[in-house]
């Protein structure tokens, strides 16, 4: 599978992992093999993301960074590497065969399995229990993401390869405050001035700091790791 893996990622703490210094909104060449775009959260930026890189002369598409657990199986951490990408109305969209069992292979050669249930894609973030549940339930998806779904209708239209590597950050049985949620800008930066005001308001949301901070930390850690196995190319041969 010769040519250049166009690499979609939203959120900044994702894209430090694959640049040194990743620019939001715009396009980055990794390597020979490989491009990214920071995107930023949503179908929109990713859809954005996923033209450009199309444009700038990606061959194959891939989303890379974390998701959410629909499902108790899918604890922190678990890589994740669908076989197919569902949401709306449409048909599920399976994501490249051959190009997938390439980097399952290869992940689990260097000891990190990937799990391949459906992946849910969403215009916007499930932050409590119940709406979890019954994503899983409508959908029996494992986990959900928001650009994915996104990146996978672009592959499909433009007839290129298209694959999806996650890590789970909140589990299912994670809720995320909306307070905090609006928070982060959107790359997932802290909007300090927004923050502040939340923490006033709602005092306790300073004790769930601690165990956000650590879902994302374990879910940045798989990644890490599995992008030193898979290459920026997430091993496309």
């Amino acid at each position: 599978m010769t040519g250049r893996t166009g690499l979609v990622v939203a959120l900044q703490a994702e894209a430090a992992l694959l640049a040194r210094r990743p620019a939001t909104g715009q396009l980055q060449v990794l390597a020979e093999d490989s491009c990214l775009y920071l995107g930023g959260m949503g179908p929109v930026a990713a859809r954005r993301a996923a033209l450009a890189l199309l444009d700038a002369g990606a061959t194959r598409l891939a989303v890379f960074g974390v998701a959410g657990g629909l499902v108790p199986a899918l604890t922190n951490g678990t890589l994740l590497c669908p076989a197919r990408i569902c949401g709306g109305k449409a048909p599920p969209h399976a994501t490249d065969d051959q190009w997938r069992r390439q980097l399952l292979e290869r992940l689990a050669r260097g000891g990190l399995p990937a799990h391949g249930g459906d992946l849910l894609g969403s215009a916007t973030a499930l932050t409590s229990t119940a709406s979890k549940q019954a994503a899983a339930r409508h959908y029996s998806a494992v986990a959900v993401d928001m650009e994915s779904l996104a990146v996978a209708e672009v592959a499909a239209s433009h007839g290129v390869p298209f694959i999806v590597l996650r890590a789970v950050a909140d589990e299912c049985a994670d809720s995320l405050p909306a307070a905090l949620v609006q928070a982060v800008d959107a790359f997932g930066r802290p909007r300090p001035l927004q923050l502040a005001a939340a923490l006033l308001r709602h005092p306790a949301l300073l004790g769930q700091l601690p165990r956000l901070a650590t879902r994302m930390n374990g879910a940045l850690k798989a990644l890490r790791a599995a992008h030193r196995v898979a290459g920026n190319s997430l091993a496309a041969i």
